[in-house]
């Protein structure tokens, strides 16, 4: 082994990306660490009331990074807090280097309270996919590159590639192309905490299209069917 500190960051926060997920069926609470009492001056300079001012800007922390996908919230503290590059990040999210700066972009967008509230985000987020959905089943061309961002990238894993899909494809045009007369069998539903397409045969996930977004246009999309990586994608299915 060449580089033990390597393996174990990615040993325990695979670990720890697991366990996140596996919170949508097993709920954890955290114990309530906020002080109580008196916050006069006096106070605010004793060791133990600073002690426990930290205690409760962690807790305040931890309930912003509850906001975040489990994806968002490994990228955002392996790099903002770790400085991990985001070419070790990927691997450990099953994600594209540039996947993994996006998952941490918009991880930080959310803890500084820039992104806008997620139901209005996750709303107009539905209406580009769906349109995006319809203008690819109809061969509308134009139609795609109003939705698309000028320097959309496509990517595709090895196994979504074997099983007849596209390699990949970057620009508006380009991409527009590569999608145009398809999805005919893709559903929209949550991937990874944004609304992106899933392709469902037989009741089994062959394959799931993972999106992002910029200024209201759709800005990635990754196409990933290889077994283990859908293994451990968040998914549901939208509301309403």
């Amino acid at each position: 082994m060449e580089n033990l500190g390597g393996w174990l960051t990615t040993v325990v926060a695979r670990v720890c990306l697991d366990t996140l997920r596996s919170r949508r069926s097993r709920r954890e609470e955290p114990l309530d660490a906020r002080p109580d009492g008196p916050a006069d001056g006096d106070a605010a300079r004793d060791p133990e009331r600073e002690v426990q001012l930290a205690d409760s800007v962690g807790l305040a922390l931890l309930v912003v990074l509850e906001t975040l996908t489990p994806a968002e919230r490994v990228a955002f503290v392996l790099h903002d807090l770790f400085d991990l590059p985001f070419d070790e990040i990927a691997p450990v999210v099953g994600r594209t280097p540039a996947a993994a700066r996006q998952l941490a972009s918009r991880a930080r967008r959310r803890v500084r309270g820039a992104e806008p509230p997620a139901e209005t985000d996750r709303a107009r987020q539905r209406e580009v996919v769906n349109a995006f959905v319809a203008a690819s089943r109809g061969g509308d061309l134009d139609a795609l590159l109003a939705l698309l961002d000028p320097e959309v990238e496509f990517r595709a894993d090895p196994v979504a590639v074997r099983m007849g899909g596209p390699a990949g494809a970057r620009g508006a045009r380009a991409v527009a192309e590569t999608f145009r007369g398809r999805t005919r069998n893709a559903q929209p539903a949550l991937v990874e905490g944004n609304v992106g397409l899933l392709v469902v045969v037989g009741g089994q996930l062959k394959v799931a299209l993972a999106i992002t977004f910029r200024a209201g246009r759709i800005a990635t999309i990754e196409s990933i069917a290889d077994p283990e990586r859908l293994d451990r994608l968040t998914t549901a299915p939208l509301e309403g």
